[in-house]
């Protein structure tokens, strides 16, 4: 058996800085298995035997740790290097049983899963593997809603459990699954407020983000469930006045919250960007001119970039300082609607562009698959913000309203969600009524 030792802190062949393994460490380890990360992978060994003695610095002990040596458990992708390079998480954005079918994705860079009514109703209509539990809630009793909500959290429970490791490892950083209130509650603050507190309870995994749409009246709703210490994904964001309002409901939430210490609280912004450059490239065509046919594509990346500016502006500064140092976590941008609907544009265009530290981009099957294959990892969120503006004003020189946009935006992502929920709920009216 080939051995290696670590002292207080070193690094092997691969570049892994043992410190996480060596400090605070007991026989109580021995025989367990330890992960380490580094920007090339991530090695799991067996923790085999400890030898203590007191360091030459105020009389702190080290631990020198014998580890089995392994080979990588994963093979470095170009998802690690966004997360390991660029502090960018790779999330996914699916979610269908059988659940472990995220075990390969995770092994590939994957740090976390989203899902919304849309997702869940492909997947449950889709596929026979629900079938014996909807059989079994309904044989209790229970109505076909209640029904699917149990679909719904057995799939939510047992994602979280995969990506528990990964929570625990970044620190409360990653490793969340989302999953969303019924979308007919999008303009009801209070029934949100409340729906949240049942997810949220009846998931019961630290891990989950309760996804709440960002439409005016539930915004107030995201203070509140904040400042209860649940973790919210706020989602069908598409415009900047909207964006600073969430980060405005977060921050609130924060400073109104008992709890002293706000590190456990953890929040994503899902900033969403195709559906941007589907609606103004409509409106680019129709204008018709060259100078407005020239703008067609950029519009999304330009409006995501300059959220990250507003991002940046608003996590900084006295009051960031204040909650900060409360143990307060930053709101991370989330780019979300990251498929690309125009074949005509790459197939990386909602994500290689946005790349940049503490943010997310979660992506559907073909964007992972797309960027595994041929994405370039480099930060770029921020490398021409004079651009972006430019982009940003010109458009609106151009008559296209940007609050028209992302008034309607958000319209259309309520409306396709609520279709997805009763579509779906219409079908499992005929399977219970079959059964």
């Amino acid at each position: 058996m080939a051995c290696m030792k670590s002292g207080s802190i070193c690094s092997d062949g691969l570049g892994f800085q043992h410190i996480d393994v060596v400090q605070n460490r007991s026989p109580f380890f021995l025989g367990q298995r330890i992960q380490l990360k580094c920007p090339s992978g991530e090695r799991r060994f067996n923790y085999l035997n400890i030898d203590q003695r007191p360091s030459h610095t105020k009389g702190l002990r080290t631990h020198s740790v014998m580890l089995e040596k392994e080979t990588l458990s994963t093979q470095k992708t170009l998802l690690h290097d966004l997360y390991y390079d660029q502090k960018q998480s790779p999330w996914y954005d699916n979610l269908r049983r059988p659940v472990s079918d995220l075990k390969p994705l995770i092994e590939k860079g994957i740090r976390g899963v989203t899902s919304n009514p849309t997702i869940f109703q492909k997947a449950i209509s889709s596929s026979n593997a629900y079938d014996d539990q909807f059989r079994q809630l309904i044989k209790e009793g229970k109505t076909v809603e209640e029904a699917y909500w149990g679909l719904v959290v057995k799939d939510i429970q047992d994602a979280c459990k995969l990506f528990h490791s990964t929570y625990e490892e970044s620190r409360a950083e990653d490793g969340y699954v989302s999953v969303e209130v019924s979308p007919k509650l999008a303009h009801e603050t209070d029934e949100t407020i409340e729906a949240a507190k049942w997810l949220h309870k009846v998931v019961n995994q630290p891990n989950v983000h309760i996804k709440i749409p960002a439409t005016a009246e539930c915004v107030p709703a995201i203070k509140q469930v904040i400042s209860l210490g649940i973790n919210v994904n706020v989602t069908l964001i598409f415009s900047l006045p909207r964006y600073e309002a969430v980060i405005d409901a977060y921050l609130e939430g924060l400073e109104t919250s008992k709890n002293s210490d706000l590190s456990k609280i953890a929040s994503v912004a899902s900033f969403f960007v195709s559906r941007v450059d589907t609606l103004i490239d409509k409106r680019l065509e129709a204008l018709g001119t060259e100078e407005a046919l020239a703008l067609r594509g950029k519009a999304a990346v330009a409006q995501a970039a300059l959220a990250y500016k507003l991002y940046q502006e608003k996590f900084s500064g006295p009051r960031w300082e204040a909650l900060k140092a409360r143990g307060a976590q930053k709101q991370r941008l989330l780019w979300a609607s990251t498929s690309v609907k125009n074949k005509a544009y790459p197939d990386t265009l909602y994500i290689s562009p946005l790349i940049g530290p503490d943010t997310v981009s979660t992506m559907p099957d073909a964007a992972v698959e797309a960027f595994l294959d041929h994405g370039k990892v480099a930060r770029t969120i921020d490398m021409d913000y004079a651009e972006a503006q430019r982009v940003y004003k010109k458009i609106e020189e151009l008559g296209i309203s940007w609050a028209d946009v992302g008034s309607s935006l958000e319209m259309e992502g309520v409306e396709s969600f609520l279709k997805s929920f009763d579509d779906l709920l219409g079908s499992l009216e005929k399977k219970a009524a079959a059964l």
